[in-house]
């Protein structure tokens, strides 16, 4: 099977998930997360799970993209699903009882939405051209 070809759609994929992987350790691991000596050993775990799972789904969307294979569409499918996760799942974090974008001491809102939002729909937008481009 033949390595697939470098594209736009792939390119896009391939950003997302380097962003998901070295993004939630950039984001996470400071002074307002995972150093934040505020929060609780609990809140400290669910904040490693969370960055161990932005790293699993980064590799794993980089293996779909780039995975020599008979059904590239279906395998870009999967990688789009998985680049996505991470940014709609925390989409979502927003809507639990007490949650906050961020602690009171380091500001206020919902910083994340707009780069969440772009991140949901770049792997979607790598999907839409290489399933274009594999089509001519």
């Amino acid at each position: 099977m033949p390595r697939p070809p470098i594209s736009f759609g792939r390119i896009c994929l391939t950003v997302s998930a380097v962003v998901t992987s070295i993004g939630t350790y950039a984001a996470d691991w400071s002074e307002s997360h995972l150093l934040n000596p505020r929060w609780p050993p609990h809140a400290k775990f669910h904040n490693g799970q969370t960055m161990s799972f932005g790293l699993a789904l980064g590799i794993l969307t980089l293996y779909y993209t780039w995975r020599p294979t008979a059904q590239p569409k279906d395998s870009l499918r999967t990688a789009a699903i998985l680049a996505s996760l991470y940014y709609v799942t925390g989409l979502s974090g927003i809507l639990y009882p007490g949650a906050l974008g961020v602690d009171p001491e380091f500001g206020e809102g919902f910083p994340q939405f707009w780069l969440f939002t772009a991140f949901t729909g770049l792997p979607w937008l790598g999907y839409l051209l290489e399933s274009r481009r594999l089509r001519r």
